[in-house]
Formats: structure tokens, C-alpha cells, sequence
């Protein structure tokens, strides 16, 4: 028999005045899985996370957490889960181990100074333990925030947006531990803006104001996109993208490098877009970027956030 749904919502709906902030979202995720959740702002990435976690309640929908009832088992289902958000929001003033024990006794944890020591040892922050978390890095700040989460062990992690400021060797150094969590079985949701992270996940799912529009692995998601793409080279190529993405039928243009990334849905009308600039610069098939299909779906969704008065 197949392992029950860590995640299962069904019709997630949240409103907010007459804005209706998520819209009747469908979303699935298998124990042990990490989910990349992406969207542009204001998209109501977080207000899923927070209604997952029974922070708030849904105006309309189902679906079970850890096989509890979203609705009826809210505390139950918090018990369960770790929160990291945006926004740094442990004791400034407080050491990291310190901060550490005062979640411990929040929880109500036994043996806890066994368990701050074991995580301070697995998050490489046993050197720091005596500094104060006022006066820590972006990176070591984030180090931390994410022991906080995980010192109760958590059956699920929400992670919304966690390593937006920090340099690209914490953000590593941060997805090897998310990695090694999801081993021992953490599931994982994880919002992000960055591509590289979110092809780090094991699936994604992408939401643009409210509305669910992909779902999938990263290839899967790319492959149901239906996009093309050419790859230019050759003198200028990188200084022509306004030009060609103004062309009818380009989506996007952009160069990378001295080079030319050009996408569409119809090869034929992409070839007759850059035929143009031919002679001088070499156009080749290439593949479809997840970023082209964010992108993509982020023009052709609509945009809810300004609700027009009656």
C-alpha cells in the first residue's frame, strides 16, 4: 500500500475584502518530497503556507495534514510542523544557544540541552553558540532560523522565501541541509524566487495571484509549457534583444553573456522572427529554461492585485 500524502488540500480558497488571494488550489505533496512553490509577489504563495500550518483559516477547501483535517485539527497539525519565514524573528540579544534553549522550552522539549547541542553540532553553528544573533550574517542568521525550525523535529518544514540576502555559498551550504533533512524524511515546502533553487527541488509547483498553473518536476513543468527556444551567437547577438523580442511571435529575449536566448511557442514563427539578423549571427534550437516559463506564465496570468470599486 502507497504511503499517504504528508500534503493533500483540495480548493484552498482565501480571500481578503474582495480580493480573493488564493483561488481554489489543489496541491499534493508525498512524504520526504521537497516542493519548490514559486510566483511573483503578492501571488499568495505565503497565505498557503500559513493556511497548510493552520495559521489561518481557509474561506473554502479541505485537505489533510499528516492525515489530519485542516480544519478541525489545526493545533494538532502545528505540533508537526517547522515555520521559517520571511523575516529574521528570533532574539537579537540572545546568543544562539540561547536562543535555541528558549524554543526548546516553548515545545516543552525533554532533554534539551541534548538537543540544542545536537543541533548547533548538525547546522556548524557549536563555534558560534556564545554570539548573539543580533550580530550574525545574513547566512549564519538564516543557519540558525532553520535550527529554530527544525530543533522540535518536525515531520514538515515550510520555508517561505529563506534565503533571500544571503550569498550563494549559504544558499548552498543551506539546500545540502534541506537535502539532508528530506533523507531522513522532512517533508519540504519551500517558496523561492531563485531558478537554481528551484531546480534543487524534487517537484514545483507555481502560483500566480492565487491561481495554481503548473505543477510537476522541473522538466515535466517545461515540457507542458510548450515553449521553444534559439540560442543566437555571433557579433552583436547580445545587443539585439529588444529588437527581436518585439518581433511577432517572441515571448522573451534576453541575452546572457554575448550570446542570444530567444523563446516562443511556435518554432516556425521564432525562425521567421530572427531571420532578420541571419547572415551575421547563427540561431540554433536550444532548451527552454524554467525561467523562461516563469516568465512566461507570469505575463499571460492576470494580475488580481488591484480589486477596481464598485
Amino acid at each position: 500500500m502507497s504511503e499517504s500524502p504528508a500534503i493533500a488540500v483540495r480548493g484552498l480558497t482565501k480571500r481578503f475584502g474582495a480580493r480573493t488571494v488564493v483561488d481554489h488550489v489543489d496541491l499534493t505533496v508525498q512524504p520526504g518530497r521537497i516542493c519548490g512553490f514559486l510566483g511573483p509577489n503578492g501571488s499568495g504563495k505565503t497565505t498557503t503556507l500559513r493556511m497548510i500550518c493552520g495559521l489561518l483559516i481557509p474561506d473554502e477547501g479541505e485537505g489533510e495534514v499528516l492525515g489530519l483535517d485542516l480544519r478541525t485539527k489545526r493545533r494538532a497539525i502545528k505540533h508537526q510542523i517547522g515555520y521559517m519565514t520571511q523575516k529574521f524573528g528570533l532574539f537579537s540579544d540572545l546568543s544562539i544557544a540561547e536562543n535555541l534553549e528558549f524554543i526548546a522550552r516553548v515545545y516543552r522539549l525533554d532533554n534539551r540541552k541534548a538537543r540544542v547541542d545536537a543541533a548547533l553540532e548538525r547546522l556548524g553553528l557549536a563555534s558560534r553558540a556564545t554570539q548573539l544573533a543580533g550580530k550574525l550574517s545574513g547566512g549564519w542568521k538564516q543557519r540558525l532560523a532553520l535550527a529554530a525550525a527544525v530543533l522540535h523535529e518536525p515531520k514538515i518544514l515550510l520555508l517561505d522565501e529563506p534565503t533571500a540576502g544571503v550569498d550563494p555559498q549559504a544558499r548552498r551550504e543551506f539546500w545540502d541541509q534541506i537535502h539532508a533533512l528530506a533523507r531522513d524524511g522532512m517533508t519540504v515546502l519551500v517558496s523561492t524566487h531563485y531558478m537554481d533553487e528551484a531546480e534543487r527541488c524534487h517537484e514545483i509547483a507555481y502560483i500566480a495571484y492565487g491561481v495554481m498553473l503548473a505543477r510537476g518536476t522541473t522538466d515535466e513543468v517545461i515540457a507542458a509549457s510548450g515553449l521553444h527556444a534559439l540560442r543566437g551567437e555571433g557579433p552583436g547577438a547580445d545587443r539585439i534583444a529588444a529588437e527581436v523580442e518585439a518581433r511577432p511571435g517572441v515571448d522573451m529575449a534576453a541575452a546572457f553573456g554575448t550570446s542570444l536566448h530567444v523563446c516562443g511557442s511556435d518554432p516556425a514563427a521564432l525562425r521567421r522572427a530572427v531571420a532578420p539578423w541571419a547572415e551575421r549571427i547563427a540561431f540554433e534550437p536550444a532548451a527552454p529554461t524554467l525561467e523562461d516559463v516563469f516568465i512566461h506564465l507570469m505575463r499571460t496570468a492576470t494580475d488580481n492585485s488591484v480589486v477596481e470599486a464598485a
